[in-house]
């Protein structure tokens, strides 16, 4: 979990040209060289997120759905929640309120 595995096909935008494993000389280096320059310009914040939530058919939102239902077992009437998987789309990307720090980028925040 957290673990993208970005770097390992050469999208890690904080990546330094020393760190790709050879520079502009080597096969396949003038995409080296783009890619360096593409590093200066990527951002350590990241201003969206893919929702957790989920709309209803009602078009309501929320984390989890469940309907009630009667379940009768001798002779006694008992109320039980279904939670419902079907019909609920995602809430899609959000955006947050204050920007956070990518989870790649390489700096140490605090030191104790």
């Amino acid at each position: 979990m957290g673990a993208s595995g970005s770097k390992s096909r050469g999208l890690w935008p904080f990546a330094t040209p020393a760190a790709g494993g050879g520079g502009a000389e080597g096969p396949g280096g003038q995409q080296a060289l783009a890619r360096a320059r593409a590093a200066r310009a990527a951002t350590p914040f990241v201003f969206t997120r893919r929702g957790s939530m989920y709309y209803d058919e009602d078009g309501d939102l929320a984390h989890e759905f469940y309907e009630e239902t009667i379940v009768t077992k001798n002779g006694r009437k008992r109320a039980k929640l279904k939670r419902i998987h079907k019909n609920l789309i995602p809430q899609g990307i959000v955006k947050l309120e204050h920007p956070r720090i990518h989870v790649d980028f390489p700096v140490i925040i605090c030191e104790v």
